[in-house]
């Protein structure tokens, strides 16, 4: 997709979403140029789901970019990410989160994360069922981690045209943020960012209350390895 398309798209998609819905857009396997489009159209949120891939548009890309980390992250890649992520997306466990606090320790930084939840009838997705979220953050443990900041939920919905389906998937992981965010917790605690909703199903995912949602195809067109 050639630059002038790409400006257009981001500019469709913020001109009819709320605002306060956050857009993410996904950059994975993008290249530089087409990240550059996006950024010269004044968008700064994008999100990689590869550790190396995204220290390498790091590097390159200007600094004032939001990166946010959206795919499944081992706790030996932290470190790589630590110094400059906005937003990881994918802690689906405790011992994850003690090695981004630890990270953040290192670099002197809080680091945000959400909670990825999995609410999907897809073996192949990460996250947690509603028994571990609860057993996480009620957890003694994470009372000591001063360097992380739990931020919210994301989940990912079925890939499946059948929207009943996908509308209670994200109605469910609503109630679990709405949950958490009503109840009294820790300093680490702050249930801000619901996010859900990607390019097939990002209509529903703001009817059902996300606020952000990440979309990739629906800016930059089908993926390619670069």
């Amino acid at each position: 997709m050639n630059d002038v398309l790409i400006k257009e798209k981001i500019k469709s998609i913020k001109d009819a979403i709320p605002k306060h819905v956050t857009l993410v857009a996904v950059s994975k396997f993008q290249s530089i140029e087409s990240i550059k489009a996006s950024y010269e159209a004044g968008h700064r949120d994008f999100g990689e789901n590869y550790v190396q891939e995204l220290c390498n548009k790091y590097e390159q890309l200007p600094k004032d970019i939001k990166w946010h980390f959206i795919g499944h992250l081992q706790s030996n890649k932290v470190k790589y990410i630590a110094p400059f992520v906005h937003l990881i997306h994918s802690v689906d466990n405790l011992k994850l989160l003690k090695e981004i606090d630890k990270q953040g320790s290192k670099n002197n930084r809080i680091i945000n994360c959400l909670i990825q939840m999995y609410i999907a009838q897809e073996e192949t997705k990460f996250g947690c069922n509603e028994d571990e979220l609860f057993n996480l953050i009620k957890s003694s443990e994470l009372d000591t981690y001063k360097h992380v900041c739990i931020k919210g939920l994301m989940g990912m919905a079925s890939f499946t045209n059948n929207k009943s389906q996908i509308e209670k998937e994200f109605k469910y992981i609503r109630t679990l943020f709405d949950k958490i965010k009503n109840t009294t917790l820790k300093q680490n605690i702050d249930c801000q960012i619901l996010s859900i909703g990607m390019s097939g199903d990002y209509s529903i995912a703001i009817e059902c209350g996300s606020t952000l949602i990440r979309i990739g195809t629906s800016i930059f067109g089908e993926r390619k390895n670069i």
